[in-house]
């Protein structure tokens, strides 16, 4: 029993603890007093008065709590937390793998580099940006493909299928899709490092806050908890191409056609921008519905969530070596 409790509190505490996690409680309450800034901001900008529980009804909806679809987001946080890293983690190829893979081949094609006289502050600046940008970009190309490929949008879906967004829904992902994710972004960012060391000559370390990218930890403090959140906050103009506002996302999960496989990126819209999946949010709230349909029932249930998905994408692999032409699943109602 003991140490079941100490295993429940030792996973509970790397999510919550550490200030680079990105589901920390730092983060969180950041997040918190930004939404409860911006109601008490637009209601004062009307002339109204703001009491707590109002305030509370506004930050927490009632018909939000209680909707089926946060009680499955509640459900993944849980697998996510206690039983992920135990079934998949072998599944992920660490980055420094690639990186390894990529000096190597440069010093064999190329030789052996010199090594940099930048610096070491300008090194490590640089580092950061790079591994950074090849986040993002990797985060991109994983979403991009799964979006467009058949057999990958059947296990990204179940992240669309909610209904509606609060921050637990990041957690809302499918196993496999999370190690396709993780492999990809593994890739990236190894290459980026490795392409990074042979051009320094040497081995750089970026600026991390409890080993995650110090440029990711001010996103995450800053907006990304809110991409999930029924707060339309939008970034309009230059802003709208550079920086992926809440608003972007929210409009990424919409279920109106117009705008689907739009702003793919995390923190950043300039891959969405330079590709062409970019689509810039209204400064006026849009009503939007979120969630997709599979027949006629809603994907909450737990063989919806877990084992359809894979099933689907099973049939859409094989369906070819039939010479069977298998239709997409429909998105949405």
């Amino acid at each position: 029993m003991w140490d079941s409790l100490h295993y429940v509190l030792n996973q509970l505490g790397k999510v919550f603890v550490p200030v680079g996690s990105g589901f920390g409680l730092s983060s969180l309450a950041v997040a918190l007093f930004i939404c409860a800034g911006m109601l008490i901001y637009r209601r004062a900008r009307r002339g109204r008065s703001l009491k707590l529980s109002t305030l509370w009804r506004g930050l927490f909806p009632g018909w939000m709590m209680r909707h089926e679809s946060n009680h499955a987001d509640i459900a993944y946080f849980a697998f996510s937390v206690f039983a992920y890293g135990l079934m998949f983690g072998w599944a992920i190829v660490s980055h420094k793998f690639w990186s390894n893979l990529v000096v190597e081949g440069l010093n064999g094609a190329f030789g052996a580099p010199t090594a940099t006289s930048w610096p070491d502050l300008a090194a490590r600046a640089t580092i950061t940006l790079t591994l950074f940008l090849a986040y993002e970009f990797g985060y991109w190309l994983d979403h991009y493909l799964k979006h467009r490929v058949p057999a990958l949008w059947e296990l990204h879906k179940v992240h669309h299928s909610a209904n509606v967004l609060t921050p637990l829904t990041v957690f809302r992902i499918h196993p496999l899709d999370a190690v396709i994710f993780s492999n990809i972004l593994g890739v990236c960012l190894g290459v980026a490092n490795g392409v990074a060391t042979y051009a320094f000559g040497k081995t750089t370390t970026a600026f991390t806050i409890d080993d995650t990218n110090i440029i990711l930890v001010i996103f995450i403090h800053v907006y990304v908890h809110l991409q999930h959140t029924h707060m339309w906050i939008p970034f309009t103009g230059l802003a709208g191409r550079i920086f992926l506002s809440p608003a972007h996302h929210q409009i990424h999960h919409s279920s109106n056609p117009v705008h689907f496989d739009k702003n793919l990126g995390s923190c950043l819209a300039v891959w969405d921008w330079v590709f062409g999946t970019l689509h810039i949010p209204k400064k006026e709230q849009e009503n939007l519905n979120f969630g997709v349909m599979h027949g006629e029932s809603d994907m909450q249930s737990l063989s919806e969530l877990s084992t359809a998905p894979v099933r689907r994408a099973v049939g859409h692999l094989v369906a070819p070596l039939k010479g069977e032409a298998l239709a997409e699943t429909p998105r949405a109602p």
